[in-house]
């Protein structure tokens, strides 16, 4: 396992605030007010297990009411904050705990300890169509995704046509969402997402199922947001998506807090990582 100490952590955060921020979003300001603060977070899972079951260990769990359980820790003391206007790209391999680090920041998961403060609402579009409801139309899920974000009857009615416009489905959107393709799915869902006026907008995976002319009008719409919004969060293993539209980054590796920094430097050292193997991987080598 490969971690930071206390002291490194320090020096790579020093060196991000130090970075010049990419170019096509704003700067990346350590001492501006805080939108989200993660300290010391953990969380575990608890879930059924078995290698390789028998019948015999079956029969005799059964007989007994025993179940095999095994905890699975996906987040390990993960600790970081994130000022006003940061656009936070988050990378790590499957399995890092990025989408349970912003199912956490999002409320929908408790940390099994630690503690999360979140200044703001939070828009979080966590994966392709979640909280879709697949009997009812585009334009319904549509209406319901704004209430459930706290909008007003007449201020869903404002926004339908504008989200209808913008994931570009035409008839679709008077059509069942069991009809939709994983790829319309995901232009309704962004686009309902984006339109919510989030004080902080999470993203995780968003853009992977879109075609390239969406993708451009998701990110420029993203830009547009970080005008307004107090911070976004990106997961992504677009590295070129995170490096475009973030100007500050961390990596997660089975669940612990690799490194913090800008995009360039966390980007870096992630494809190093994947280029040489956890074995031979050192951060002393950057």
């Amino acid at each position: 396992m490969i971690s930071l100490s206390a002291s490194e952590s320090s020096t790579a955060t020093t060196g991000a605030a130090a970075a010049a921020p990419p170019s096509k979003v704003g700067p990346y300001v350590p001492d501006a007010p805080l939108a989200v603060k993660v300290e010391n977070v953990s969380v575990t899972y608890r879930t059924t297990f078995e290698r390789t079951p028998t019948l015999k260990t079956a029969i005799v769990r059964l007989g007994r009411g025993e179940r095999a359980v095994r905890e699975v820790q996906a987040l390990k003391g993960v600790s970081f904050e994130v000022p006003v206007g940061t656009s936070l790209g988050i990378v790590g391999a499957n399995g890092a705990g990025k989408s349970t680090l912003v199912r956490t920041l999002g409320g929908i998961l408790p940390p099994t300890s630690g503690r999360i403060e979140v200044h703001g609402r939070i828009s979080a579009l966590l994966a392709l169509g979640v909280g879709f409801n697949p009997n009812l139309s585009g334009i319904e899920n549509v209406v319901l995704g704004g209430l459930a974000n706290g909008l007003t009857r007449a201020q869903v009615r404002e926004r339908a046509d504008e989200i209808a416009d913008f994931a570009e489905l035409g008839e679709f959107m008077e059509l069942p969402i069991r009809t939709y393709s994983s790829g319309m799915r995901s232009r309704l869902a962004f686009a309902v997402s984006v339109h919510m006026d989030p004080d902080i907008l999470m993203i995780d995976e968003a853009l992977s199922a879109g075609d390239a002319k969406f993708k451009q009008k998701a990110a420029a719409k993203m830009q547009d947001l970080m005008s307004t919004a107090r911070a976004m969060f990106l997961v992504s293993h677009a590295l070129g998506s995170i490096k475009e539209l973030c100007n500050h980054a961390i990596w997660l590796h089975k669940g612990e807090l690799m490194m913090q920094g800008t995009p360039d430097e966390v980007t870096a050292a992630y494809t190093k990582f994947l280029q040489v193997g956890e074995d031979a991987f050192s951060l002393e080598d950057l």
